[in-house]
């Protein structure tokens, strides 16, 4: 088999290197990198870190509106394409990148299979969840990491679609739990002493885009006595520099670069606390026995919330503060993310799907 992967933002590299060593075992893959996000901290150091090949194509899309994005990767992903002629067209979780070239992919007589399909939220504001939505639509072979998923997609007429296979991002987690302690410094480097310290992230739109939101998550976090960890994303530093918090933001918490996977994972291993509005770092914190505090209103990943292992507290500073710093009693933790061998789940799922020869219809007009 031939599948052509397309990978664009840092969740989707992490995903993308246990799948790829298992596509590559079975067969062919082309790898194709959307430049959705193309800072090297961002990007080419997470290629190196878990030892992703090189990708084959690079579209150089850049920053832009959700639109933009989204045309470029249509654009740049069309032609590649129809010169590889793929059996499968892979996309990943639910960024700009996903919905383009699910669509490319339904336009052209190539199946599309997305990987952590049948995730909700169910705030339709947020463009993650229209570019989920609209991706599930229209793929072929829906790869789901959870029971609730792909209830999710029978509830939408998908269920003869789906297929539960675990998530790909437990087993990139366990690798990088194993490698991570002789692999990085990085609590040595920001003077942080293992269960003494918060970690926080913030990037979603609805957070740094609103400039009342983004001050009240400040001071929710400034509110912690212990140090608060800010790796800042590029937008979110752009956001507070635009909102006249970038000086207080440095004042009151302990703001530093952006960092690559592995260091990433121990900041996340030896944290109190996780404060954040990442749906992969909910899930990093749920494997790794962190305590999480979302910064949103809602989540895609309820397992986490009903676990009691996460607490949504959207923007509310006494709710961040309070739970930040309140006890916080834990019990036995379920598995609902699969045992850690969910790509292997997803090569044989796509393999078989190919072999029993149920490909898309080739009329357009049935599109």
């Amino acid at each position: 088999m031939k599948v052509l992967s397309v990978v664009g933002a840092r969740p989707q590299f992490v995903k993308a290197f246990p799948v790829s060593r298992a596509l590559r075992a079975r067969g062919e893959e082309v790898l194709v990198h959307t430049g959705q996000h193309y800072d090297e901290e961002l990007s080419d150091v997470f290629f190196t870190e878990l030892g992703i090949p090189e990708p084959d194509y690079h579209l150089g899309v850049g920053s832009g509106s959700h639109a933009t994005q989204t045309a470029r990767v249509m654009e740049r992903l069309d032609p590649v394409v129809v010169d590889e002629d793929p059996d499968a067209l892979l996309v990943y979780g639910d960024t700009n990148s996903t919905v383009a070239a699910g669509l490319v992919g339904a336009k052209r007589d190539t199946a599309v299979v997305h990987v952590e399909a049948g995730l909700r939220s169910f705030d339709r504001e947020m463009p993650e969840e229209v570019n989920r939505v609209v991706t599930d639509h229209v793929a072929d072979l829906l790869l789901s990491p959870t029971e609730k998923g792909a209830e999710n997609l029978a509830r939408e007429g998908l269920a003869d679609r789906t297929v539960v296979t675990g998530d790909v991002m437990y087993d990139a987690l366990l690798w990088a739990r194993d490698r991570v302690g002789d692999a990085t410094t990085v609590l040595a480097d920001n003077d942080l002493t293992p269960g003494e310290y918060v970690l926080a992230t913030v990037h979603r739109a609805k957070n740094t885009d609103d400039p009342a939101r983004l001050s009240a998550i400040l001071d929710g976090l400034a509110g912690v006595s212990d140090p608060v960890v800010v790796p800042v994303h590029p937008r979110t530093e752009t956001a507070l520099r635009e909102h006249d918090l970038w000086d207080r933001a440095c004042d009151e918490l302990r703001v530093i670069d952006p960092v690559g996977y592995l260091p990433f994972v121990r900041l996340l291993d030896g944290a109190r606390r996780i404060a954040t509005d990442s749906g992969g770092v909910q899930k990093e914190a749920f494997f790794l026995d962190t305590p999480c505090v979302t910064l949103r209103e809602e989540t895609e990943w309820v397992e986490t919330v009903e676990a009691g292992w996460n607490e949504l507290v959207g923007a509310d500073a006494d709710a961040i503060t309070t739970a930040l710093t309140r006890d916080w009693p834990l019990g036995e933790k379920p598995h609902p993310y699969g045992d850690g061998d969910a790509a292997s789940v997803v090569a044989e799922a796509i393999d078989a799907y190919l072999q029993d020869g149920a490909t898309p219809p080739t009329d357009d007009a049935s599109r």
